[in-house]
């Protein structure tokens, strides 16, 4: 407890122990040592003496407190002292406490055994904030006191009140404090364990019980688990069942060392630490000790443990994520919170024990999910059992949280680019809801809750691969699906119309002699005019590029604004935002026409670029992406492109998959919109050996079409395997 002033706290001239002087005889009851009031004068005195000066100053020296030179023939009235007596309470001063107890509390406590009850209680139950009031001060009566007044002790009866927060909330009580005088020596307390906790008796004992809560669990959008309550493994020593280093040894914790170390070696651990949790308190021979929780991939590894003598399998309560790799980046994990967590989230609720969500969806629905532990403070009697319950906590479920993922097409993603680098978004582009979220490669979020060795972390970490890596969440170069986005503020703003030829300009073409040798190259030729359809249709760069100088830089740069660009994407799990430059514009013509198609310095995430895909299979609004089943669908950018031109645009992606460069995705029965992208990656215009960045983005074009789905993926270092064609038919899979 914080030391603070209260009702009771020491200022000023405050009565305190004295040294007792002599035993009170033949009364039947004995008063105890130290005192707290002078004895009685047999004459006044101007001065003290110089003897008395002197005991004074030994008392003083042995720790007692004095106050009686302006009351030296009245005792300290009895409310006084246990102020004090609270006052020290507050301030953690224990040992001052204890000669303020009576001869008959001394004889039942120690010294030591008092503070330590006090210091192990106030602990244990997380006391703060003491606050003791002292009431009326009244004469001794009833059975209580019948022992003093038998004993012809003469005594007072104080009340008071008492009120601190505790981890299982507020505790007040009230009680009476019972004095008895000793004539020559002053008012001594009655103590009973009681003034710690109501109810407490000197057999009995205080326990804390946490009562366990349920984390809310996270389904997806049919009601399967994705994150959730489940079991797993656990390896443990039975202590009578193991190995001795001398089986004639009385001495049950002299265990086999090589059992030990073997032990330790399979789990990943030390020996110190498998004796320290042998040695436990709680621990018997017949008691399971866990040691660590098991993964649910580690067969081999059980057989060898169940090897050694004393080893058993158990089972324990985990946090579960059955689609494992397929969803991890998506829901993540928890563990154990930290001190910079706990810290951070102390007033929430949280304690050392806690858990709490590190990233994914465990972190975005962290204040939903959270489970608070109720907690009671009870008194337990001599034989185990509660007598009764000081206060309680009542625990709090999380709430369970509802996705619109849907499983199937999550684990259908996955299992299409489990072997890539690569992050694929799905979503029902009427409405914005978000079907899948994949990134591989990937990990096993039931490794981070069961127990992770060091050789499998660092793995993960030195991994070239990055499994680590959220893909999804990144930004990205978007390569040639920025064209649909180009095209479409080029006919919002009128630099073009769905009809103008811009010309052909062959497979390589500057704007004029003032880029040097820069040139902006596309990779295909074709026939009829250079307009937006057959633009789209055979992904024309130079068309983009003519295009984006058309715009021009400054309204090129708004559109991209008011399409989402350089802002937050509204988005229940943290993405980072799409970006059009580092400088948050185009800073030369040449920057400005490679942005055109999707090169530059332009960077778009995966959900923001399906998001705007959505808005040409609609009527030109940019839906809001979510991600809870029961939200209503919403508008992130209300009419961003025109109806006319969303029209123009979605058809014109309708040829590219019916007569243009991915006729492979074309699936019977079926009208679907597309468009195909390669992003160079490169450190330097001349470098050569830079890679590819591969796109695909896919959605249905039929307003009728009972099955709406968009997907966009895009996978990394597709160079020399296709380009953007690699692609295609993994995410046209889905569509069939």
């Amino acid at each position: 407890m914080a030391p603070r002033r209260t009702a009771g706290s020491r200022t000023g001239q405050s009565p305190t122990p004295q040294a007792r002087q002599r035993p009170q005889a033949n009364s039947g009851y004995v008063p105890a040592t130290p005192r707290h009031q002078a004895p009685k004068k047999r004459r006044p005195s101007r001065a003290v003496p110089i003897a008395l000066a002197a005991a004074l100053m030994l008392a003083l020296a042995g720790g007692a407190l004095f106050f009686f030179l302006s009351r030296a023939n009245a005792p300290t009235p009895p409310d006084e002292l246990l102020e004090t007596y609270f006052s020290l309470v507050n301030e953690e001063h224990y040992d001052e406490l204890y000669p303020y107890l009576d001869k008959q509390a001394q004889i039942k406590i120690s010294r030591d055994d008092f503070v330590t009850r006090h210091e192990n209680i106030y602990a244990g139950i997380g006391a703060t904030g003491f606050k003791a009031t002292v009431g009326e001060t009244t004469d001794l009566e009833g059975p209580s006191e019948s022992a003093l007044r038998s004993a012809g002790i003469e005594g007072k009866v104080v009340a008071y009140t008492i009120d601190m927060d505790t981890v299982a909330g507020t505790v007040s009580f009230g009680g009476k404090a019972v004095f008895a005088l000793d004539e020559d020596a002053g008012y001594f307390l009655d103590w009973t364990p009681d003034m710690i906790l109501p109810e407490l008796t000197w057999d009995s004992k205080v326990r804390v019980n946490t009562i366990a809560a349920e984390r809310g669990t996270i389904l997806d959008r049919n009601g399967q688990l994705l994150a959730g309550p489940g079991t797993a493994d656990t390896a443990g020593f039975v202590p009578g069942a193991m190995r001795k280093a001398d089986e004639t040894a009385e001495d049950s914790a002299a265990y086999n060392e090589d059992d030990i170390a073997r032990t330790a070696e399979l789990l990943g651990t030390t020996a110190e630490t498998i004796h320290d949790k042998l040695s436990a308190s709680w621990v018997r021979d017949d008691t399971f000790v866990p040691l660590k929780v098991l993964s649910q991939d580690e067969a081999e590894l059980i057989d060898s443990l169940l090897e050694i003598p004393g080893i058993q399998i158990g089972q324990t309560n985990v946090r579960a994520y059955p689609l494992a790799e397929k969803a991890s980046h998506l829901t993540s994990y928890v563990q154990n919170i930290s001190a910079e967590e706990l810290e951070a989230h102390r007033e929430e609720g949280y304690t050392e024990t806690s858990v709490i969500g590190k990233a994914g969806l465990e972190k975005a629905f962290e204040s939903e999910l959270k489970a608070t532990d109720g907690i009671e403070i009870v008194i337990v009697n001599e034989n185990n059992g509660t007598s009764s319950t000081v206060t309680k906590r009542d625990k709090a479920d999380g709430k369970d949280i509802t996705l619109t993922i849907d499983a199937n097409v999550q684990s259908e993603l996955y299992d299409q680019f489990a072997e890539d680098k690569s992050c694929s978004v799905a979503m029902n582009p009427v409405t914005g809801e978000v079907l899948a979220l994949v990134s591989t490669p990937t990990y096993n979020a039931n490794d981070f809750v069961t127990g992770m060795s060091n050789e499998k972390w660092t793995s993960l970490n030195e991994d070239a691969a990055q499994p680590l890596y959220n893909r999804f969440q990144a930004t990205l170069c978007p390569g040639s699906t920025m064209k649909p986005l180009t095209a479409a503020i080029g006919l919002d703003t009128n630099a073009v119309s769905a009809t103008d030829d811009l010309g052909q300009s062959g497979l390589s073409w500057q704007k004029d002699a003032s880029w040097g040798d820069y040139f902006v190259t596309t990779t295909m030729e074709y026939s009829g005019a250079a307009n937006v359809e057959n633009a789209l249709k055979f992904s024309d760069n130079i068309f983009f590029a003519k295009l984006a100088l058309a715009i021009g830089a400054e309204p090129f740069a708004q559109e991209l604004k008011d399409a989402g660009f350089d802002e937050t994407i509204p988005f229940e799990y943290g993405l980072y935002s799409s970006s059009i430059s580092d400088s948050g514009g185009f800073d030369s013509e040449i920057q400005l026409a490679d942005s055109g198609f999707g090169q530059g310095q332009i960077l778009v995430n995966p959900v923001h670029l399906a998001a705007i895909y959505a808005s040409f299979a609609g009527d030109g609004t940019i839906p809001q992406p979510y991600l809870l089943k029961d939200t209503e669908p919403t508008a992130w950018k209300e009419g961003a492109f025109s109806t006319e031109t969303a029209r123009t645009i979605r058809d014109d992606l309708v040829q590219v998959i019916e007569s243009g460069s991915a006729t492979e995705a074309k699936v019977s029965g079926r009208v679907l919109g597309g468009k195909t992208g390669t992003a160079e990656i490169k450190q330097t215009v001349d470098d050569t050996s830079g890679t590819e960045l591969g796109w695909f983005a896919l959605f249905t074009a039929d307003a009728n079409d009972p099955n709406q789905l968009l997907v966009v993926s895009m996978v990394e270092d597709v160079k020399d395997r296709g380009g953007s064609h690699y692609v295609v038919p993994k995410v046209t899979e889905l569509f069939r």
